[in-house]
């Protein structure tokens, strides 16, 4: 068994994109530059707009983080990203969701110009991702894509099995590793929360993605041997911790770890490489 250790491969592509942006402003060019918006005080997504934005100094990005209250109202929300989107000075932006309830996510997602969109998730950059064209790939999935390339995991003709139908990452996954690419050329099942036996499938699968957000739901008894195994769920539990709570996964990682050939942890698999692909997404917004 073989860990797909995330944080390892994260920091080596840090370093390369690290290298590029040195030669952009050696060479007089301008230096790539996020914009996050963060609503409200969810101390998660507090933490994942923190690590973003070390993520962008490490690499040599300009970052700016704009805090907004919960309270504020949906048209203000809109307004302030469409001066980020005419602000020639900023080539991408991220909207950090979850968004107060009040607020319509889709409308947000689809106020953001899709040449900025680095999340991925406008439905001009899905529609070229599913049509096999160039566009900003949602973070996830692109993060995941790159692991697999990073460990030589051949995928071609493989059968994979993906757990979670979201637009986030089940749906997109499920299209790019059927694209005729490397990787890709899967062929691929998608389970959900309505799919009968659902371990009759992942018993079939070469690959498992993991994606529904239910802890631990993935069992030994569901996956075969040599199987590769992709946790992207992350939960917050109990525990008797200095923090008062550890992370886990959608994978039972001490019962399936055993019969897999290759296998991500939580935390330091995919969560890392998420954020690869945004720097990677915001560089080539940038025109480099």
């Amino acid at each position: 068994m073989t860990l797909l250790d995330g944080k390892a491969t994260a920091d080596a592509i840090k370093e390369e994109i690290a290298i590029i942006v040195s030669d952009i402003i050696n060479r007089g060019g301008k230096r790539p530059h996020l914009a996050a918006i963060l609503v409200g005080e969810d101390g998660a997504s507090k933490t994942y707009v923190a690590h973003k934005e070390s993520s962008c100094q490490k690499v040599g990005f300009d970052s700016t983080v704009l805090r907004l209250p919960s309270e504020i109202t949906q048209e203000s929300l809109l307004n302030e990203i469409e001066k980020i989107n005419s602000n020639p000075q900023i080539d991408g932006i991220i909207v950090q969701l979850p968004l107060p309830k009040h607020i319509d996510e889709q409308k947000v997602i689809e106020a953001i110009d899709p040449a900025k969109d680095v999340d991925g998730f406008h439905p001009v950059n899905v529609g070229k991702m599913v049509s096999g064209l160039p566009s900003f790939v949602s973070a996830t999935p692109a993060g995941i894509i790159e692991l697999l390339k990073r460990y030589n995991i051949e995928t071609s003709g493989k059968h994979c099995v993906i757990i979670g139908r979201s637009n986030i990452v089940g749906r997109p996954m499920a299209n790019l590793l059927s694209q005729k690419s490397n990787p890709g050329d899967c062929t691929v099942t998608v389970c959900h929360s309505r799919t009968r036996d659902i371990k009759k499938h992942t018993l079939e699968a070469d690959i498992i993605v993991a994606a529904l957000g239910m802890p631990g739901f993935l069992k030994g008894d569901m996956v075969k041997d040599g199987a590769v195994v992709i946790d992207v769920g992350i939960t917050r539990v109990e525990a008797d911790t200095k923090s008062g709570f550890r992370l886990i996964g959608d994978v039972d990682f001490n019962e399936v770890a055993p019969k897999c050939s290759f296998i991500t942890p939580v935390p330091g698999g995919v969560g890392p490489m998420t954020i690869i692909s945004l720097l990677k997404n915001t560089l080539k917004a940038s025109g480099n």
